[in-house]
């Protein structure tokens, strides 16, 4: 079952340095990134930059219960909280998220304040208002309320999601990080908790928390254990030494993970480490053996389509990896065994009917 595990991969501020000496275009000396790659990445950081500055000349200084009526809780992570609150003199509901002084500094709330009001106008992602608060103790900025919760309460141990809920759930991310990858950056941080849903049904759910967010191409290691959405090009050495550039491929592996949970109720592995994960193990064989119908354990009662999906988002190769955008050619077909048997017997009876 997807738990509340912590991401463990820390950031070298600043994305790859253009270390091409001529014009042979040899990526090798861009960390594996093209020019064109690069050159997206730092346009996404000098625009953040500016956007920063700016947002830095306008904090409201405010204490929150000043202006807003705090209602209740709507979710706790380690940096901070969000509250669902009511402006004391228009009584319009928002979500607020606060971050305390002791553990976030003024540069950390501006970055992640500005990245989520410049990505906000996706229909899959929190809109974030222009209202940015400093306050004694805490940092605060204001978005749209999403009451009903994240996708982790929805999923079943060993079950998932029903079929269309982790349809429309797939169809929707999908398309909230192509979005993010246009603007020239990476989410990096993809799982259940950040995903909100603004119905039971999933049929629409947002995108929320960028914290963790980069532009294409910076500086990422990893300093701690890998979890089942760390992709494995961040559990090898790095090619370059400060770290690994980093891409839209690590973004696609975490969707192929999150896919994998939302349809069997489970991950995939613990660690894409196939010296210590024997479950990773085989699903690298099967992998490399090709053959669809001798699944692990794991992939009992997925279709061959949803294989063909989750092999091309989970290809341990992220130059070979399917993007993200690839999920919207396998929509509206099963995903799991039960429902194509299903939709069998339904063509059957159809077929009967007519005779």
């Amino acid at each position: 079952m997807p738990g509340k595990q912590s991401d463990e991969e820390q950031v070298e501020e600043g994305p790859a340095e253009d270390g091409v000496d001529g014009d042979d275009g040899d990526d090798q000396n861009l960390g594996g990134l093209t020019a064109e790659e690069l050159r997206q990445g730092q346009e996404a950081a000098l625009a953040l930059e500016d956007m920063m500055a700016l947002s830095a000349q306008t904090l409201v200084q405010a204490e929150v219960d000043e202006l807003y009526q705090q209602m209740r809780p709507l979710g706790q992570g380690r940096f901070g909280q969000v509250l669902l609150v009511i402006h004391r003199e228009k009584g319009t509901p928002l979500a607020l998220k606060q971050l305390p002084k002791a553990s976030t500094s003024l540069r950390g709330f501006l970055y992640e304040f500005c990245v989520g009001l410049s990505l906000g106008t996706h229909p899959a992602i929190v809109a974030a208002y222009g209202i940015g608060i400093e306050s004694a103790n805490s940092y605060s900025f204001l978005t749209e309320p999403v009451l009903h919760g994240d996708l982790i309460a929805l999923i079943q141990p060993k079950v998932g999601l029903p079929q269309p809920a982790a349809q429309r759930c797939a169809a929707q991310l999908a398309s909230a990080l192509e979005y993010i990858h246009s603007h020239g950056l990476v989410y990096r941080d993809l799982k259940p908790e950040n995903v909100l849903v603004c119905d039971p049904a999933c049929r629409r759910v947002k995108l929320t928390d960028f914290g963790h967010t980069r532009p294409r191409g910076t500086l990422l290691r990893l300093t701690g254990l890998p979890i089942p959405y760390t992709a494995p090009e961040l559990c090898v050495p790095p090619p370059l030494p400060e770290g690994l550039p980093i891409q839209p491929a690590l973004d696609a592996w975490a969707l192929g993970v999150l896919l994998f949970c939302l349809l069997t109720g489970y991950f995939p592995w613990d660690q894409p480490l196939a010296e210590s994960d024997p479950f990773y193990e085989d699903f690298l064989i099967w992998r490399a053996e090709g053959q669809p119908q001798d699944r692990p354990q794991p992939w009992v009662g997925l279709t061959p389509v949803a294989d063909a999906l989750l092999w091309g988002l989970l290809d341990p190769h992220p130059r070979k990896r399917s993007p993200v955008s690839s999920v919207h050619s396998y929509l509206k077909r099963p995903w799991r065994q039960r429902e194509e048997e299903e939709a069998e017997e339904v063509d059957v009876g159809d077929n009967k009917a007519g005779e």
